[in-house]
């Protein structure tokens, strides 16, 4: 649950699935955990409290947690119980002066606007499906629309994680050992803000204020390749939609690479690395092969995207 429209909408639908299913039977077939990753600590934006209890007074049947961002480096996330009534639990913070401090070293070292995005990005996915493992979830619901797909699709291209497309964008089990879905991979951006305006105010007085197509300044040492490709997706769908379907539609066809449980993982994003061919050299970024580097140069345990994003020598938190 980011609180845009996307996800809002999601659990709005689910949440009518539910009823329904209560209503003709009087037995469901499915509960929702529904979880927020609060990263305002690390992108310095103020939380917004009411939110969440917004959300559980609207859709008061499912249970709700709110997990911290440094979480991803605690063990915590098995002993954080998920609420289904009144304010999201506290949650336990051994140790978090020491990983708070690592992560805050981490954030800092990164080197561009795209590297700090690329990696809390990836420590978010990190802790929801580490939280979901730990309670025993079958799947983790995506909300993201085929407008947020195709941006991911070129975005994570252009970054390095092209390797990682395949779980990214399709319905299926990945690596973490979780089902993802995309129950909304059909449908536009501007198709679920219109629905949203349309059912108002129970979905917008719980969202965050989407904005509409607007221009991404080049130039700015702030803008990411997601803030670029979010731009252009958004001026595309509105007069050729199709564009943004077929973007979707070829990546969803791309097949996920073979891997063992047993192959090693990279340190930041836990992406499965075959033959433990770490870094820029190991996954064929650059003319010489891993084999012939010197030994203890590509120790550092990141896969080709986090190395991109990661320069070579921060520690990351055991």
């Amino acid at each position: 649950m980011s609180f845009g429209v996307s996800s809002v909408t999601l659990l709005h639908i689910l949440d009518y699935q539910l009823k329904n299913q209560t209503a003709k039977t009087g037995r469901t077939g499915f509960q929702l955990l529904v979880v927020h990753i609060d990263t305002s600590a690390v992108e310095q934006t103020a939380p917004n409290p009411s939110l969440i209890s917004n959300l559980q007074a609207r859709f008061p049947d499912h249970s709700y947690a709110v997990l911290p961002v440094k979480d991803v480096f605690e063990e915590t996330t098995s002993d954080a119980k998920p609420q289904t009534s009144g304010q999201p639990e506290e949650q336990a913070e051994p140790h978090a002066t020491s990983t708070s401090s690592h992560l805050s070293t981490l954030l800092a070292s990164l080197p561009s606007a795209t590297a700090l995005a690329d990696t809390i990005t990836t420590l978010r996915t990190r802790l929801l499906t580490a939280y979901a493992a730990a309670h025993a979830c079958e799947a983790i619901l995506w909300g993201d629309s085929t407008t947020r797909l195709a941006e991911r699709t070129l975005s994570e291209t252009a970054k390095g994680r092209g390797f990682s497309l395949p779980w990214s964008v399709a319905d299926g089990p990945t690596p973490g050992g979780i089902m993802f879905n995309y129950p909304l991979r059909d449908l536009l951006k501007k198709e679920l803000l219109s629905h949203a305006e349309f059912v108002r105010p129970p979905l917008t007085e719980v969202m965050f204020e989407e904005s509409k197509t607007g221009v991404v300044s080049t130039s700015s040492k702030t803008t990411t390749i997601d803030d670029l490709m979010r731009a252009y997706f958004e001026s595309v769908e509105e007069n050729y939609p199709s564009i943004v379907a077929n973007v979707v539609r070829t990546a969803t066809k791309l097949e996920p690479a073979g891997f063992e449980q047993s192959d090693a993982r990279c340190q930041l994003c836990g992406m499965p690395v075959p033959e433990g061919r770490f870094g820029i050299h190991g996954w064929g970024g650059d003319q010489h092969d891993a084999q012939g580097l010197e030994a203890g140069v590509q120790k550092e345990g990141l896969c080709y995207g986090c190395t991109r994003s990661v320069p070579r020598g921060v520690g990351l938190p055991p």
